[in-house]
């Protein structure tokens, strides 16, 4: 037992040192590639008191050149007249400050090289850059119409992540949305017959789901019921109408038919005397097989317009079909059963069955309906 236990920990030891190589190995190909910062994070894990080893001298030769590499990087920043400039500066001191805080959460590390934290000038440029973004999303939002919106709430955001809620960034983002967004309202579906509303008011639910989960199709579209539009006072861009043009539920045929049918091997059939000995005979034996077969059908077509709420005019139009069919089997036979295969014997076991109410046959063959019209609404609404 001695002799496994040290065996398993001489493992772990071999593990932890060709660990330790592959890292050094891996610092210092990053190193020769001109990747400072790669070089740095990896041979700071593999650091130890030891100063003289590989991962040490690797980390006292690249963090130099990762902070000579991000100030080169910053001064070329300051000459350049990008009015967003200020965003660059904040990742390469962020780029900075990520050296420091690795280096300062490694006592040997930070007795090996003298890291320098840049944590002011980071705050410093993430104000600069809220600012630009912030006056940028100002005055596309103060020029009016919706394209000049979404611009100006792409600026607003990116402030807003410079510096959370700057100048009440928030509010200007939702502001800058309410002028940007495209809306669209989805009527409640309409269906001719009184005796499929429970079925309707299923489908009606799916669509009401998705309008939730996928308020925003894309990052301008947003979807209304007419509820919600009457409460918000919404005035739609476009209005989308459902109805069901035509359906047929629970079209039932039934098929009947017998034939007869013959064992596939031979069987025993009796026995015979044959010089004062019972002698079994062989041969194949037949049965007269009934079978009935009830197909039942439902199926519509569901029509899909969008006008334009302004000039209500039609702008696109498409009509999605759906279909269930419901199927039982069942049979009889007369005759040797041993003449049935074990499909035909299971069948002949089975008995005639009810379909389901015409309710749920509606709510079957709406399914593929509603999955071809919200993919169509996801298509469509992509450009807008």
């Amino acid at each position: 037992m001695k002799r496994l236990l040290s065996l398993f920990l001489s493992f772990f030891v071999i593990l932890s040192v060709v660990e330790g190589l592959q890292s050094c190995k891996s610092a210092k190909k990053s190193l020769k590639r001109g990747d400072y910062d790669q070089s740095v994070l990896l041979a700071i894990p593999k650091v130890d008191d030891n100063a003289r080893s590989s991962s040490a001298e690797i980390l006292k030769e690249a963090y130099p050149l990762a902070v000579q590499q991000h100030q080169d990087d910053l001064r070329r920043n300051e000459n350049s007249s990008d009015p967003f400039r200020h965003e660059r500066a904040a990742a390469t001191y962020t780029k900075l400050n990520t050296l420091y805080n690795a280096i300062q959460n490694c006592a040997a590390c930070a007795r090996l090289v003298t890291a320098r934290s840049y944590f002011d000038q980071e705050r410093n440029a993430r104000d600069m850059a809220a600012s630009a973004r912030y006056e940028a999303g100002q005055s596309a939002l103060s020029k009016g119409g919706r394209e000049n919106a979404r611009i100006a709430f792409e600026n607003f955001e990116i402030a807003n992540e410079m510096v959370p809620n700057y100048q009440g960034a928030t509010q200007k983002l939702d502001e800058a949305y309410e002028a940007a967004s495209f809306k669209v309202v989805v009527e409640q579906v309409l269906v001719t017959s009184r005796a499929y509303q429970l079925s309707n008011a299923y489908f009606q639910e799916r669509i009401n789901e998705f309008l939730q989960t996928n308020r925003r199709l894309n990052k301008f579209v947003r979807f209304y019921t007419p509820q919600e539009a009457t409460a918000d006072q919404v005035k739609p861009d476009h209005v989308v109408t459902l109805q069901f043009d035509d359906f047929v539920v629970g079209q039932t045929l039934v098929e009947r038919n017998t034939e007869e049918v013959t064992s596939k091997d031979s069987v025993k059939t009796g026995e015979v005397t044959v010089d004062g000995k019972k002698v079994p005979v062989y041969g194949k034996v037949k049965a007269k097989l009934s079978r009935n077969r009830k197909t039942v059908v439902s199926r519509g077509l569901l029509d899909m317009q969008i006008q334009d709420f302004n000039t209500k005019k039609i702008v696109f139009q498409d009509k999605f079909p759906g279909e269930y069919t419901w199927v039982s089997e069942w049979g009889s036979y007369n005759g040797d059963e041993r003449a049935l295969d074990a499909a035909q014997l299971r069948m002949t076991k089975s008995r005639e069955t009810n379909p389901p109410q015409p309710q749920d046959l509606f709510v079957e063959f709406s399914k593929p309906i509603y999955n071809r019209l919200t993919s169509k609404l996801r298509s469509f609404y992509e450009k807008y």
